[in-house]
């Protein structure tokens, strides 16, 4: 544009010229010239001087190009009334005459070259030729030597208008200028401007402009249009506007064309005001907008902003019945939904249907948005029914779409199934896909899915926008991950300002893991970065500072937020600075400053936190006054005590409570039973007790209260008092349920007290208490721990007789009734009903059976139950494989121990103390006792360390047969070991000697222990009986002694040498 220095442009540049454009000429004088010679009106000339055009008989103005211009716009305008008109005289063209094989014959001369003649033909080629040799290598005037004088000035305007190349233009129009049919015109001029342009020539394409204006051509319509059309083309949008002012000076006007191209140059690169400016220029002047003009234009109009002149033009476009393009509805239904304007969005996609025109993938994701906002699912599901129908491509922001629907829906795995086909797809490259994924997981609940998405764009090298750090961040509070949160958020903040929701999202990360100092810190800095509080915000860290009594930091924070206008009627701020900021809310009420209604009680709540903390009961007590006029008061107070309980905080629950009964008023019944449960836990039953006695003779006291004090009673120990408490329930006509009484019939039965418990079961039955299954099998273990198996067996005909169902647990507790009373038929025929009922049996019921069967001594038949068990698909646990071991080992079979030890390691369970003790029974049951010594070796080697009990069925062996030599070897071991013997260690020692005589030994052994050992029956009968046998008549009678001191019983039956062989 620089080198475009002319006065053409002096009204919009500083650019000032280095020479001065000619004025148009005056208007000549009018001349009368006759002439018998008439001109063709539509011949153009051929600039040759010597034979100039024949003037005609009505001169006009005359033009630069010799009034070619002119001409060839008569001369359409003429052929234009001839289609149009018609009729047996009319003068029709020659060419309009043609019949088919006339047009085909024009057609070839055509490409024969007789169409303009065959000498212009042959430049065109001529010239086209000189492309194929680099530049410089040819001489336009060589070439065009054979043609000098043979081209008319038309001629050479067709050669140069069918050139290809610029710089063949250039060379080619060079030559021209020298010709002598040459001469300047604005048609030839707007030929080369053409050419170049379209290559994007800038500069050569003002120098040839500015070149037309110093050969005095004044430029028209189209040439400007042309340059115009250049500098929109390549996007030299300053030089386009600078050159459009200069035109609209000289009163040019341009066609829609021009103005089409200069509109969607200037769009392109998202220049809407300007595009606004020149539409509307545009109209002013007159020009009339076509199909295409009004496609840019609403499109502009809409991205700046002008909706409503975007839909005026749109109404325009469809009055002038141009049919608006799917872009442009789209764009139209876009604006609508974003705007809320659904119903209107709507008429809009149905007129465009209503027109045949199939809607773009833009356009579908649009509507889904406006049915997923909408929330009208089965339009959304019409919607993709039509689209596959019309084949239209499903793109990523349609998935995404999906995806949220479906997590709207609660259709989680479907939202995931969608995502994961869009993966395989490789649609997935949007952050918002991945993005509204980890939004569905979250609204699921699910923050470990949520994070594998976010994971998963961290390794795709997604790039994080402030909306994906704002999701992040959720993730991570959710998941309580409090350093990935902090790290997320120092992200978040280096991005802007955060916002106001993320920064509740870190405080209630905080709160919810109890750091208030770091919720503090954190407050203070979001007040120093001056971050923006909205009312939840605002509701956050209010709840903190009234939690640590920050009465200051309240009334600061809350004269900030009142300075906003947006927050003049919100009741829960406004509570708050008539509160804290102004005088007392009592006075107030009395003077009518305020009324109960316009007090928020979530808000009061809040101050009576904060009062409490400051212990100012004063305005604690005022502020619960005004808390009990308002509606909802009651939840609050609920509310307050509940995290007050939950925080373990006694004393606050204490004095809220103390002051609501003050006042006459008192909790609900949830309340006051989580009062009393807290205090039971923490064992402090007198307060329990005082905050049960406060309401214990109020109406409304009912049965979830009594169900308190109860558990408080039984966790403190009571469960007289709970019986008592009962009882006492009972009599007042409350009800308190199956779980009351299966709780006290519990404790009294774990306390020992089996014949009260036994009372209260008769109670039940008395008064036809409707008992459910667990109450019933509470009563029937009570009475089998009670050993009245009798009575056990009524419940469990009371219990049939009152249609209530029995569980396994029930047949499991019977099986154990008639085992322990040696009623193994009815043991097995409970286990048998049980299974025949379709209940599932489980491990304990088959095991409980076994366990009888080997009492019994019905091994053969236990064995073949656990062999059923396993057949069943229950696998033995640790506990089962012991019992079976113990059965086996109590009767010496120990190849039946061993193979099942080598199944329970097959199955993972691991040896212990006491299955070594069972294979060490088994052992010596048998007599193999170098086994059972080699087994307590292996337990060492295994690092279990053997017990007394270990060494005392070895011991116990030795000395069962007189072996008491290696008996005092194992004896020995056992004390270097360091286990310090047990009085089954002293019994079986003693055993030993004096059943096989071995007096002496005895008596030494005896006077060894007699410090360590405690007093026993057996040891000191035994040290009676061999002193006696040896004639130590004293120290029998010393020994007898301590026995009659001790108040042991003497056993007279023992009997030295008992198993000596008599020979």
């Amino acid at each position: 544009m620089e080198s475009l220095k002319s006065t053409f442009l002096s009204s919009t540049t500083h650019l000032h010229p280095s020479f001065t454009l000619p004025k148009p000429p005056s208007k000549p004088p009018k001349l009368r010239i006759r002439s018998s010679v008439r001109p063709d009106p539509f011949s153009l000339s051929d600039g040759n001087p010597t034979k100039p055009k024949p003037k005609s008989k009505n001169p006009k103005n005359p033009l630069s190009d010799d009034n070619a211009r002119r001409i060839i716009k008569k001369k359409a305008q003429y052929l234009s009334a001839l289609r149009r008109n018609q009729g047996p005289r009319a003068m029709t063209p020659k060419w309009i005459k043609r019949t088919p094989e006339q047009m085909v014959k024009y057609l070839e001369d055509e490409r024969n070259g007789e169409l303009y003649g065959k000498h212009v033909v042959a430049a065109i080629k001529a010239v086209r030729a000189m492309g194929e040799r680099k530049e410089g290598e040819v001489d336009v005037r060589k070439v065009m030597g054979s043609f000098v004088g043979k081209l008319s000035f038309r001629d050479m305007c067709v050669v140069l208008k069918e050139q290809r190349n610029w710089r063949q233009v250039r060379d080619f129009f060079a030559w021209m200028k020298l010709q002598l049919s040459y001469r300047p015109s604005v048609i030839v001029y707007t030929i080369v401007l053409r050419a170049y342009g379209q290559v994007g020539k800038i500069k050569l394409t003002e120098q040839t402009f500015l070149e037309m204006l110093e050969a005095g051509c004044e430029p028209d319509e189209v040439a400007c249009g042309t340059m115009l059309c250049t500098y929109a083309r390549w996007g030299r949008h300053k030089a386009m506007q600078s050159f459009y002012s200069a035109v609209q000076e000289r009163g040019i006007t341009l066609s829609t064309a021009v103005y089409n191209f200069m509109l969607s140059s200037l769009q392109k690169k998202s220049l809407h005001e300007k595009v606004i400016d020149l539409w509307r220029q545009m109209v002013d002047k007159g020009v009339a907008p076509d199909r295409f003009t009004y496609t840019v234009v609403i499109h502009s109009l809409v991205k700046g902003g002008l909706c409503e002149e975007a839909f005026k033009a749109f109404d325009e476009m469809k009055k002038l019945e141009f049919v608006p393009e799917e872009a442009t509805y789209s764009l139209l239904i876009s604006s609508h939904t974003k705007d809320g304007k659904w119903q209107d969005a709507l008429n809009l996609y149905e007129d465009m249907r209503s027109r045949g025109i199939v809607p773009s993938n833009y356009t579908c994701a649009s509507l889904l948005t406006l049915y997923y906002k909408n929330e009208d699912y089965s339009q959304a599901l019409s919607l993709f029914t039509e689209m596959e129908r019309n084949k239209i491509a499903v793109d990523e922001v349609i998935y995404g779409l999906l995806i949220r629907i479906y997590g709207k829906l609660g259709l989680y795995e479907d939202a995931q199934r969608t995502f994961e086909e869009i993966d395989q797809l490789g649609l997935l490259s949007d952050e918002k896909t991945y993005l509204a994924m980890a939004q569905v997981h979250l609204n699921s609940g699910n923050a470990k899915r949520a994070l594998d998405i976010i994971e998963m764009m961290k390794s795709r090298d997604i790039w994080f926008s402030r909306f994906a750090y704002i999701v992040s961040l959720q993730c991570y509070v959710m998941s309580e991950n409090l350093d990935a949160a902090e790290v997320t958020f120092q992200a978040l903040a280096k991005t802007g300002l955060p916002d106001s929701g993320s920064c509740n999202d870190m405080l209630r990360l905080y709160i919810k893991l109890n750091l208030t100092g770091r919720a503090k810190k954190f407050i203070v800095q979001l007040r120093e970065d001056q971050v923006a509080f909205d009312e939840e915000l605002y509701r956050t860290v209010v709840r903190i500072y009234c939690k640590e009594g920050m009465l200051e930091d309240i009334g600061q924070l809350t004269k900030e937020m009142v300075t906003n206008d947006s927050y003049k009627d919100n009741k829960f701020i406004q509570t708050f600075f008539k509160a804290i900021c102004g005088e007392p809310l009592r006075h107030q009420k009395v003077k009518g400053n305020v009324a109960s209604n316009q007090l928020d009680s979530t808000a009061l709540g809040y101050l009576l936190r904060l009062y409490l903390e400051c212990k100012d009961f004063n305005n604690l007590e005022e502020i619960l006054k005004l808390l009990l006029e308002t509606a909802g008061s009651m939840s609050v107070l609920t509310q307050l005590i509940s995290n007050f309980l939950k925080e373990g905080d006694l004393s606050n629950v204490k004095a809220l409570n103390d002051q609501v009964v003050r006042l006459g008023c008192s909790v609900d019944d949830a309340t006051i039973a989580s009062i009393i449960g807290i205090y039971g836990k923490e064992q402090k039953l007198k307060q329990a007790q005082d905050v049960f006695t406060a309401v214990a003779d109020s109406p409304t006291c009912g049965k979830l209260i009594y169900n308190s004090m109860i558990d408080a009673y039984i966790k403190c120990g009571k469960p007289e008092a709970a019986y008592s408490l009962y009882k006492e329930a009972f009599k007042k006509g409350h009800d308190l349920g199956a779980i009351a009484i299966s709780k006290v019939v519990y404790s009294l039965t774990t306390s020992g007290k089996h014949q009260e418990a036994k009372e209260m079961i008769h109670l039940s039955f008395q008064d036809n208490l409707e008992l459910d299954t667990v109450a019933y099998n509470t009563f029937i273990k009570a009475m089998l721990e009670a050993g009245k198996l009798n009575f056990a067996t009524s419940i469990y005909e009371h219990m049939l007789s009152k249609g209530v169902s029995p569980s396994i647990q029930t047949y499991n507790t019977l099986i154990s009734v008639y085992g322990r009373g040696r009623k193994l038929d009815k043991a097995v025929e409970m286990f048998n009903l049980a299974h025949s009922s379709g209940m599932t049996l489980d491990e304990k019921a088959y095991m409980n059976l076994i366990c009888y069967y080997g009492k019994a001594g019905k091994r053969d038949e236990a064995f073949s139950l656990f062999t059923r068990m396993q057949e069943e698909g229950i696998n033995p646990g640790m506990v089962s494989y012991k019992i079976m071991i113990n059965m086996y080992a109590s009767v010496g079979l120990c190849d039946e121990v061993e193979k099942l030890i080598e199944a329970m390691q097959r199955d993972g369970c691991s040896l212990d103390n006491s299955t070594y003790l069972s294979l060490i029974q088994a052992y010596t049951k048998c007599l193999k006792y170098a086994e059972a010594e080699q087994t307590i070796s292996c337990m060492r080697r295994m690092g279990i360390p053997p017990t007394c009990a270990h060494f005392n069925l070895l011991l116990y062996a030795f000395a069962n047969v007189g072996m008491m030599s290696e008996a005092e070897r194992v004896y020995k071991e056992l004390i270097t070991t360091g286990i310090s013997p047990d009085l089954a260690c002293y019994r079986a020692m003693l055993r030993g000697y004096i059943d096989y005589g071995l007096v002496e030994e005895g008596i030494n052994f005896f006077e060894q222990i007699r410090d360590t050992a405690e007093p026993d029956k057996y040891i000191m009968s035994a040290a009676v009986h061999i002193y006696k046998y040896v004639g130590k008549e004293t120290e029998a009678s010393s020994v007898q002694d301590s026995m009659n001191n001790f108040g042991i019983p003497f056993l007279e039956n023992l009997k030295v040498g008992a198993k000596m062989k008599i020979p």
